[in-house]
């Protein structure tokens, strides 16, 4: 699965992996499942998307200085990655990293998400603990952390509309601060 949104983007949102009904099948992060409706509407409520999120890829939808992307790249079995795929996938967002000149912040969406991407970035794990809401500095870049926002976890009040909607809120007084 591509990632989506342009190289140039200061936000990289990186998610678990493509959806078997969502990513997998539309081609495009996050469309066609619950957790882009969550998702989209948060980031044109936030400005890193504008348009109408209609859950296919044809939608008009662009993001704005934003490009999401997946610890993942294919769906794993039962939606849970083993640790080699997870291992054999980061050199790919490794490569979604050093494509972003202009990357100041990225939102790791769950543990996963989370723990490839603090590989990917060199930190050590134990400085860069998971936790929602948690923000993680690794040289010029800020790393959030949201737990997913899959229809799982906010059917079980795990994430609420508002505990995500706070991430990007402080993500977005921080890059409107620098």
């Amino acid at each position: 699965m591509p990632s989506f949104g342009k190289a140039d983007a200061q936000l990289l949102i990186v998610g678990l992996a493509p959806g078997l009904q969502g990513a997998n099948r539309t081609g495009r992060p996050f469309t066609g499942d619950y957790a882009g409706d969550l998702l989209y509407a948060t980031l044109i409520e936030y400005g890193f998307a504008q348009g109408d999120y209609q859950a296919h890829p044809d939608d008009g939808l662009q993001l704005v200085d934003c490009r999401i992307s997946n610890a993942v790249r294919c769906v794993p079995p039962q939606n849970k990655p083993l640790p080699a795929e997870i291992n054999t996938c980061r050199q790919f967002l490794s490569a979604v990293l050093e494509t972003m000149p202009r990357l100041r912040a990225i939102v790791a969406l769950g543990r996963v998400a989370h723990d490839s991407t603090v590989k990917a970035l060199g930190l050590r794990a134990a400085l860069a603990p998971f936790g929602h809401g948690a923000v993680h500095q690794a040289g010029a870049l800020r790393l959030y952390d949201s737990y997913h926002c899959s229809r799982y976890n906010t059917n079980t009040r795990v994430l609420t509309p508002q505990m995500f909607q706070s991430v990007f809120a402080r993500l977005r007084a921080d890059l409107d601060r620098a």
